[in-house]
Parts: C-alpha cells; sequence; structure tokens
C-alpha cells in the first residue's frame, strides 16, 4: 500500500513485513505488550478487571521525550497476523479486561478495522497520540466506542521542537472534533467503567506552561462532553537529555499552577493526575515471549469526602481535588 493514513502522508510504500515510512512499518501490526493494564484513568483500568491494553509498536509523532521510546522509535515487537489480534483480544477478555485498548495502532488501521469487524464485546479504546487525520478517524465509526486522544501541544513551537509536528494541533483539533463527534458525551455504566465517550489527555511539560494553557483554553472552547486528563507523570527519557529544558521532571509550582488554570477555567469533568506519579515504575515492561497480565495497582475514585490534596493513587477523579483547592 502507499500510505497516507497519519498527517505525515509519507506515501511510503507499504508492504505485509517491511515499510520505509515515518513510522518504519509494514502493514501486518506488531505487538510490544498485549496485558491487563492497572494504570490507566480508573474508568478505563476499572479496579479488579483492568484494560485490556495492547501496545503497537511504532509510531508517527516521535516525541523525543517519548516514554515507550524503545517501541514507538525502535520499533521493538512482535509482528502477528489479524487472527492473531483477534485471539489476543478474547484471551485479554477470557482474562477479565474490562475494555480492548489499543494503544498506538494508527499507523496500522486497515488491520485494526479488519480485526473490529466482529465486536470484541466489551468496549474498544483508540488511545492515540492525537495527531491523527479527521479522515481516518471517520473510518473506526461504529467499532470504537471510546476515544482516548493526547492533545500534547497548541503551540506550534514546542510541537515542532520536540516532535518535529509544528502542524500538530492543526491536525489534532479536528481529529479530537471527530472522535467527539461518535461518541458524544462520556457514559458510565453502573461500575463506573466507561462505556462510550472521549477522554482528552495532556501530559504537563517542564518549562511549558504556556502551551498547557493553550491546551486547556482549546478543551474548554472546543470540546464539550469530554473529559481531561491532566498528568503530571513525564520522566525525562529518549532523546530528552538533548533538550536541557525538558531534561528534568515538572516542579511543584508548575503541576499546582497547571492543575488550579484547569479548574479556574471550569474543567472539572475528568482525572488529575497526582505529581508523584512522574516515576519510571509506571512505564509498562515491553516483552514479546508471551501476551500475559500485569499485578495491579491500586487507583481511587473521588467519593469519599476526606480531604486529601494529593492521595497515593495515580489517577484522582477531578472533585477530590476541586473540593480541596486552595
Amino acid at each position: 500500500m502507499i500510505c497516507r493514513l497519519c498527517p505525515r502522508m509519507c506515501g511510503a510504500e507499504r508492504t505485509e513485513d517491511a515499510g520505509g515510512g515515518v513510522c518504519g512499518m509494514g502493514t501486518l501490526p506488531v505487538l510490544a505488550r498485549a496485558a491487563l493494564h492497572f494504570d490507566e484513568e480508573p474508568v478505563i483500568s476499572v479496579p479488579g478487571s483492568g484494560s485490556g491494553a495492547v501496545f503497537f509498536s511504532g509510531c508517527q509523532l516521535k516525541c523525543a521525550f517519548c516514554q515507550n521510546y524503545g517501541i514507538s522509535h525502535d520499533g521493538f515487537g512482535k509482528r502477528v497476523s489479524v487472527a492473531r489480534l483477534k485471539e489476543i483480544y478474547q484471551d485479554l477478555i477470557d482474562q477479565g479486561a474490562a475494555n480492548i485498548n489499543l494503544v498506538s495502532a494508527t499507523h496500522f488501521l486497515p488491520a485494526a478495522l479488519e480485526s473490529l469487524e466482529d465486536a470484541p464485546g466489551v468496549p474498544v479504546i483508540w488511545n492515540s497520540s492525537g495527531y491523527e487525520r479527521a479522515e481516518s478517524i471517520r473510518l473506526l465509526e461504529g467499532k470504537v466506542n471510546v476515544y482516548l486522544p493526547d492533545f500534547k501541544y497548541a503551540l506550534s513551537g514546542p510541537a515542532g521542537k520536540y516532535s518535529g509536528a509544528a502542524d500538530y494541533a492543526e491536525f489534532a483539533i479536528p481529529a479530537i472534533t471527530e472522535m467527539l463527534r461518535q461518541t458524544g458525551p462520556v457514559e458510565l455504566d453502573e461500575n463506573g467503567a466507561i462505556v462510550r465517550g472521549t477522554i482528552i489527555r495532556h501530559l504537563i511539560l517542564p518549562g511549558q506552561l504556556e502551551n498547557t494553557r493553550r491546551v486547556l483554553d482549546v478543551i474548554r472552547e472546543r470540546f464539550d462532553g469530554a473529559y481531561v486528563s491532566l498528568m503530571a507523570q513525564y520522566v525525562p527519557m529518549g532523546r530528552a537529555c538533548d533538550y536541557p529544558e525538558i531534561n528534568r521532571p515538572i516542579t511543584q509550582d508548575e503541576y499546582d499552577e497547571a492543575v488550579d488554570y484547569m479548574l479556574d477555567l471550569g474543567l472539572e469533568d475528568g482525572f488529575v493526575q497526582e505529581l508523584e506519579a512522574a516515576d519510571s515504575k509506571y512505564t509498562p515492561p515491553f516483552e514479546i515471549s508471551r501476551f500475559t497480565s500485569s499485578k495491579p495497582s491500586k487507583f481511587a475514585f473521588a467519593s469519599d469526602e476526606k480531604s486529601i490534596r494529593r492521595p497515593t493513587t495515580s489517577f484522582v477523579r477531578r472533585c477530590l481535588i476541586r473540593h480541596t483547592k486552595d
């Protein structure tokens, strides 16, 4: 195939097992991990169940600081057939997965679509960098129940510098608009698990608070009905050492400013990640010897009224922060 699936539109010729495009992948899926994952937002990981996360190798965005650098840039993983991919979905469901969570599958879109011809029986999540073509997202309508895009940049400067994609927002905004059109507002079941909707993630980068503010402004102005997930887990990885200004975790002051700005905008539906999540232990291990489950970690919904500013879980529901804001 001549590939124009992502905003790079590089026109690379891709065969089943080889490709010379930005993603560096052929058309058959390459997987780095498939396992129950317990470190997502609680409506996704669902305490007691876990999310059936399938991590695809390769990426069209190539962020210098990527925390999954080994699979996004270096292509670590194992090639599988579409038939095997379907079997992996079922295996995860048999283990108790609350959903099937496809992580960075954009460059394998035709194979992903084929694997979803028969609905797996649990919600399907499209977990992506946000750097998508709306035309490609439109092909997923009726097959994906939940979209989990990053919205990394609203400013072209950092987008170009750290991800080689100065046009990031030009594509991410219409792509997320299409996602939200398909799903409508977030819907949860009686157990608090997401069954439909869009959750927009934003990772706070060190020294880039203006970018964070502009991202949150766009979400407030354009994406009514979506949840927001403000993430603080940045750890310098990949080639972050080439950029001294981002070769550090975010500070307490940066974290507080970002959280306060989000709440001042009235963005109260969603999640705020604790600052203590900036730890490499939250980066999942990638292995191809087998596809299996991983040991769960705890999450808490903000259902109690205790005045705890930063609890010991990786994500907290928004009202726990809102009720204790100074």
